[in-house]
This record gives structure tokens, C-alpha cells and sequence, in this order.
């Protein structure tokens, strides 16, 4: 059975992530930039998942390109290790988290996109 999440709106998480960083000083454009590097989407196209409510599922699927570096995104969201999370989709999903999570800590940008 497929976990609900992946039904969820991209949308309905999205303003999460932004309260997450903005109470750290972190803005919205920290976290476009990383979701962005993780997808391949342009802004125009994160923008329209969020305005059509696109759910986890279509917005991976979707995505133009992951990033080939996705794969050195490591350490725990929710007390797993990110690259043992055997479903692909559940582990694009928390790859955004841990991103997210890394800008709001203040990780700087190089570090954060594995450059």
C-alpha cells in the first residue's frame, strides 16, 4: 500500500518548509534554490505544482531531471537514515526534507547543493 504522502499536495508541505527556514532567517528563495537543484524544475514550474495543488507523486514524477548529486544527500530525517530509505519516491521526499532542513540550520549554499 502506498504511503499517503505521496498523495499528499506538494502544496499543503510547502508553506512548512518556508515557516521552517523563514524562523530560522532563512528566506523562500534559499529554499526554492535547493528544491529546485534537487527536481530540475525552473521557478515558473515549482510555482505551478504549488498553484495546482500537484500531489508528491506527480510532482516527482514530473520533475525535468534529478539531480545526479541527489545520491550524496545522507544523515536522518525523522530518525532514518535518508540513504537506506528503500521506496525511491519516499527518499526523493526526504532528500526535500533534508535540504530544507540544512538551509534552516544555516548550511551554507555549496555544502547544502553537494558542489
Amino acid at each position: 500500500m502506498a504511503h499517503r504522502i505521496f498523495q499528499t499536495p506538494f502544496a499543503a508541505v510547502y508553506p512548512h518548509y518556508l515557516a521552517k527556514a523563514e524562523r530560522k532567517g532563512h528566506t523562500k528563495a534559499e529554499v526554492d534554490e535547493v528544491i529546485r537543484w534537487l527536481t530540475g524544475y525552473d521557478q515558473e514550474g515549482l510555482d505551478r505544482a504549488v498553484a495546482e495543488q500537484t500531489d508528491f507523486e506527480t510532482f516527482f514524477a514530473g520533475a525535468p531531471a534529478l539531480n545526479p548529486n541527489a545520491g550524496l544527500i545522507t544523515g536522518l530525517i525523522c530518525g532514518i537514515r535518508v540513504e537506506e530509505i528503500d521506496d525511491p519516491l519516499m527518499q526523493r521526499i526526504r532528500w526535500m526534507d533534508k535540504l530544507v532542513d540544512e538551509v534552516a540550520r544555516g548550511k551554507k549554499m555549496t555544502s547544502i547543493l553537494r558542489s
